[in-house]
């Protein structure tokens, strides 16, 4: 199959991007937004091959759904579009998890929607604002054949590792913000660096002893979404994760959505439900008071 028409749910910074990007690939893009708007960035044109819709029936007809939907709203956007479902394989561009369930985002799309037997996940190292410009971005893209096929013929990234390890993708993209919040907390807070180097990696195994519990891939944490994720999110001060660890390290006020004190939770509540012990991810929460 060609996947010549790629519909994509959620114009937010990612959706955009992913649009622009499979857009400028030659692929007809049908963009849902829920109001009609859509990400604007600076010195980007948006290709004529790009739609934007807030009709969801308008994404029945495409080849490929890809569903950029924050992950707090993801369940309920996914209801919005169950009925016009044409068994299209679907590739899931959010990371995180439910901040009341702790339910991945393709344990949510397997419930609300059980007859997609053909699903992805698309997770890595993503500034979309790089995307959108053009500047080489790898990826992993673990799921179905089906699913990774549809994938390689419309994401238009330098780099795609491939796999089937859904939940270790998952858990990689969700450790690596609690990881990155971590980080940017024990730049303020821990004055050696022999320390800080201790606590990041003994956090980091008690996030990979979680996902091996819940039968990821360990080779999983050294790909793009796992290790590239980490490297990009824990070391960048442009991310809000790390930004969000130094604010409360210093008692200031967040600014925006910090993914990692919701993914912090998730972890948790997985490694209780596991019966792994995560003692330094809890000594670390609890200094953090989140």
């Amino acid at each position: 199959m060609a996947y010549e028409t790629v519909g994509i749910i959620g114009a937010g910074a990612w959706g955009t991007a992913l649009a622009i990007n499979i857009a400028r690939g030659g692929k007809k893009v049908i963009l849902w937004s829920f109001d009609g708007e859509i990400k604007a960035f600076d010195g980007v044109d948006v290709p004529q091959n790009l739609t934007v819709v807030r009709d969801a029936e308008k994404l029945a007809p495409a080849d490929v759904w890809l569903n950029v939907t924050p992950a707090a709203f993801f369940r309920e956007t996914l209801h919005k579009f169950v009925e016009f479902y044409r068994n299209q394989p679907i590739i899931i561009c959010t990371k995180g998890a439910d901040s009341r369930t702790h339910e991945f985002m393709s344990e949510i799309l397997q419930n609300e929607l059980p007859n997609c037997v053909d699903f992805g996940v698309l997770s890595g190292p993503q500034f979309a604002a790089e995307v959108a410009h053009g500047i080489p971005t790898g990826s992993t893209l673990a799921g179905t054949s089906r699913a990774r096929h549809a994938g390689r013929a419309v994401i238009n990234l330098a780099y795609l590792d491939e796999t089937d390890d859904v939940i270790g993708t998952q858990i990689s993209g969700v450790g690596k913000n609690v990881i990155a919040l971590i980080a940017g907390f024990l730049s303020v807070k821990m004055a050696g660096e022999n320390e800080r180097a201790m606590i990041f990696t003994l956090c980091c195994n008690e996030i990979i002893k979680i996902g091996l519990a819940m039968g990821a891939k360990l080779e999983t944490f050294t790909s793009l979404c796992g290790l590239g994720d980490l490297f990009l999110s824990a070391t960048s001060k442009t991310s809000r994760n790390y930004a969000g660890g130094v604010a409360i390290a210093r008692g200031e006020k967040l600014v925006g959505t910090v993914e990692g004190i919701f993914a912090f939770d998730t972890v948790i509540y997985r490694a209780k439900k596991l019966g792994i012990k995560t003692p330094m991810l809890i000594d670390i929460k609890n200094q953090m008071n989140i």
